[in-house]
């Protein structure tokens, strides 16, 4: 501090004249990077961002759910959104994965069947695995929110089919012992889309308040016809 001149409360330097000097610039952190209390906030931030994606998504689709809403629904910083996840495109297939996670059991339930209790069940096994994830409220309301956003929006369906086919169709095709394995792998699983986009996201009746067991009766042969015959 030069000669004559007292701090002020504020932060100020008041110089022996009176005058008064405004205080110094806070340094500018880097474009893109969080603060260092964003970084702080341990690893339940990533969480948090995800869950505000999937919520984001789900109630305002792909096109108007932006990184800067998904930040402000986790209460984060957008540049701390960039830092996890990079662009939209990223968090939503992120948010994919999150979703589908339950899902994602579906290779092993047609491959546990085809070799193990053999394959005369495999396809009721895929249906009520299906049943399963769709009809239990927690894990239906992420994977409707994905649905959506790629009903609307072509990018989200791309991510959405890049995903569905290297994290389920290739995995149940290395399993299938039949004449085009992955044409078969697809037609079963655009079957249990459909249903799904039918019962859950269109509801149409009487599919949408049917009984899943009745469904399963009517499905599971076709599901067994694509898996496993010849």
């Amino acid at each position: 501090m030069a000669r004559g001149e007292t701090p002020s409360a504020r932060g100020e330097t008041v110089s022996a004249r009176g005058r008064t000097a405004p205080p110094a610039a806070p340094a500018r952190r880097g474009r893109g990077r969080p603060s260092r209390k964003e970084s702080d906030s341990g690893p339940g931030a990533r969480e948090r961002i995800l869950a505000a994606a999937r919520e984001q998504f789900s109630e305002r689709g792909y096109d108007k759910a932006s990184i800067r809403s998904i930040a402000k629904a986790a209460g984060v910083d957008s540049a701390l959104v960039h830092h996890y996840f990079g662009t939209k495109d990223d968090v939503f297939a992120a948010a994919i994965e999150a979703s589908f996670e339950p899902a994602l059991g579906a290779p092993e339930v047609v491959a546990a069947g085809i070799a193990g209790p053999g394959p005369d069940g495999a396809g009721e096994r895929l249906a009520r695995f299906f049943f399963s994830v769709w009809e239990n409220p927690t894990t239906r309301v992420p994977l409707l929110a994905v649905v959506r956003s790629a009903v609307t929006h072509e990018m989200a369906a791309k991510v959405l089919r890049n995903f569905v086919l290297t994290r389920l169709i290739e995995r149940v095709e290395a399993d299938l012992d039949v004449p085009d394995p992955r044409f078969r792998a697809e037609l079963a699983a655009s079957h249990m889309v459909g249903i799904a986009l039918i019962r859950y996201v269109v509801k149409v009746e009487p599919l949408a308040s049917a009984d899943p067991e009745d469904i399963i009766a009517l499905v599971a042969p076709t599901l067994q016809r694509y898996l496993t015959e010849n």
